[in-house]
């Protein structure tokens, strides 16, 4: 993989936190890359 630079707000980091300490994801780059990726599969032109 490759390394990517973003910047979220503080409020968005907030709720990948919690979804992380609820299980939901491992960490924060998993649940920003599932994100990611649900965009991108469902946008696909």
């Amino acid at each position: 993989m490759m390394p990517v630079q973003i910047r979220v707000t503080e409020r968005l980091i907030e709720l990948i936190d919690r979804m992380v300490e609820e299980g939901v994801y491992s960490n924060r780059s998993e649940a920003i890359r599932d994100a990611i990726r649900r965009h991108v599969t469902v946008n696909k032109s």
